[in-house]
């Protein structure tokens, strides 16, 4: 029986990559994804896929925020699974403007629990058993760590940002509707991802186009904040096997098992550039860094531990940092028109 899977924000950097993993894993799916396609989301990210999959995939303009548009594809497509990303997910753009973050990321995602709360069986777990609701969050909601430890899925909430705080918020509808309602619902929180198709003000893929270009590459504060790196495929992969094999009302962390300082970080890119393209006139990329002016409560360390997702459910990582970097750069050296056409 076909799986009808709504992919919320499925234009989007993990959403699209989501996408053409679940689609080339399982012959049995028919996706529908929901992008409303501000800055981050882009139909390019899929032209691959309308071609590909003329017959199982379909693309629907819309705002997970706007219940008309919701509630007539739950009734037109009969949907069994929801994988929601859609989200506003840069915290410089959420500290300067918050609205649109509460706006997507909470009242976005009270709209789609509603929609599923309407048409799907709560009242029989028999027959819910076909149903998920997969929530994407982030490591963001967990705070800051010192030194040492770890975010565990039992870590306490202490959101910085308003991106954050209203990704925490999120997530505590989702759990509240899974106990007070009986809501399919599974939530992820993970490290930051990298990898194709990521929206070129994010920190790879802005400093790897700042690089090749002869830009200055922005490095907030001292370059020392420690961020957890995940390869997206490695993410996309965790998810589809959630979705397959984890309970309802499950909760899971998922890492890369990679901490880099933000500085360690781009001088890996730099001098990976001038391996592969030569010094730019004579000189090293590092050159090119510059330290600029700290964000507002930045966070200073993120690390996660998974050791739940990878003994529960038998996940683990398949591209290491050093080989999924090189691959990320690579894909942004061969995708400059993608570039200019996102950038616009």
């Amino acid at each position: 029986m076909t799986k009808n899977i709504l992919v919320t924000g499925g234009c989007g950097f993990i959403g699209c990559n989501f996408i053409r993993h679940l689609l080339h894993e399982r012959t049995d799916v028919h996706v529908i994804n929901l992008d409303k396609l501000t800055y981050a989301g882009n139909v390019a990210n899929l032209r691959d896929v309308e071609r590909n999959y003329p017959d199982r995939y379909r693309f629907v303009k819309g705002d997970i925020a706007d219940r008309e548009t919701v509630e007539a594809l739950f009734t037109e497509e009969q949907i069994t699974w929801v994988v929601h990303f859609a989200a506003e997910s840069h915290v410089d753009r959420s500290i300067a403007s918050p609205d649109a973050f509460i706006q997507t990321n909470i009242y976005g995602t009270f709209v789609l629990l509603e929609a599923c709360r309407k048409y799907w069986p709560l009242e029989s777990q028999e027959d819910l058993q076909p149903y998920r609701f997969l929530h994407i969050s982030t490591d963001e909601v967990y705070g800051s760590l010192g030194e040492s430890g770890y975010f565990t899925e039992n870590t306490p909430y202490d959101p910085s940002s308003p991106y954050s705080a209203s990704k925490a918020a999120s997530d505590h509808l989702v759990r509240a509707y899974f106990k007070t309602y009986g809501l399919p619902a599974i939530i992820t929180n993970c490290s930051n991802n990298y990898g194709p198709f990521q929206f070129p003000e994010k920190f790879i893929p802005l400093a790897i186009n700042n690089a090749r270009t002869g830009k200055e590459i922005p490095v907030y504060g001292d370059g020392l904040n420690i961020r957890d790196w995940l390869y997206v495929e490695d993410h996309c992969r965790a998810l589809l096997l959630i979705l397959e094999k984890a309970p309802p009302g499950e909760h899971f962390n998922i890492g890369g098992h990679c901490e880099k300082r933000n500085l360690e970080l781009v001088h890996q890119i730099c001098d990976y550039m001038d391996e592969k393209l030569g010094m730019l006139s004579g000189r090293s990329r590092r050159e090119l860094i510059r330290f600029v002016k700290d964000r507002p409560s930045h966070d200073r360390r993120y690390a996660i531990d998974d050791r739940k997702l990878r003994e529960k459910l038998g996940w683990n990582q398949t591209v290491s940092f050093e080989d999924g970097l090189k691959k990320t750069v690579d894909w942004y050296l061969e995708h400059i028109d993608w570039i200019t056409e996102v950038t616009g």
